[in-house]
């Protein structure tokens, strides 16, 4: 298990760093797409080649940035489901999900997208559009994006065993928890105070 909590925090560290970059991926779509409207506005002119590059880097962000937001535990759960639920019973539940859903999903779309992605590299294809891009990296981040979150699902999956043999600490513990979660928190918490003051009194 040692080893393989070792081989878990190398993935993590992995698309620790890609999300990272990928963040960055967000400012230069916010740029790029704030950049083709002033132009658009200003000198009444527009690039496909441009605006191209906004959903290049608008599909990167999601694609890239899945492992990351998993890793985090940033993705959507049920809250108010999962909130009332046992740290056993979740990890339990999320071992299901990642074994029964999550891999063969991935393992579904890498075997549909990766040919593509060779294809269109192969032949050099182009958007349609003119002045277009060439298509084969906006179809690649997709099949890269997949198999990082792939990487990702097997991390969780050996940090979830971990946890159910006592073997390492609770992953669910940390982030992904809703506003109303964390409201709900902080007025536990100031109830417990006003109420130690009120039995010191």
């Amino acid at each position: 298990m040692n080893a393989l909590l070792k081989l878990s925090s190398l993935i993590d560290g992995l698309n620790h760093r890609v999300g990272r970059m990928v963040m960055w991926l967000v400012l230069g779509a916010v740029i790029m797409s704030a950049g083709n409207a002033i132009v658009r506005k200003i000198f009444g002119t527009s690039s496909n080649a441009l605006l191209e590059i906004q959903w290049y880097l608008f599909a990167a962000v999601f694609t890239l940035g899945a492992a990351y937001a998993f890793l985090e535990n940033a993705h959507v759960r049920i809250d108010f489901i999962s909130s009332r639920l046992s740290a056993k019973t979740r990890n339990v539940i999320d071992i299901v999900g990642i074994l029964v859903f999550l891999l063969p999903f991935c393992y579904l779309v890498f075997t549909l997208s990766w040919p593509l992605t060779i294809q269109a590299y192969q032949t050099g294809e182009m958007s349609q559009n003119a002045g277009g891009l060439i298509r084969w990296p906006v179809y690649a981040v997709l099949p890269l994006g997949i198999a990082l979150l792939t990487l990702q699902s097997l991390s969780e999956l050996v940090k979830r065993i971990a946890f159910l043999s006592g073997a390492g600490p609770d992953a669910l513990a940390h982030g992904g928890h809703s506003a109303e979660e964390d409201l709900a928190k902080e007025i536990a918490e100031h109830e417990a105070i006003e109420q130690k003051k009120q039995e010191s009194k």
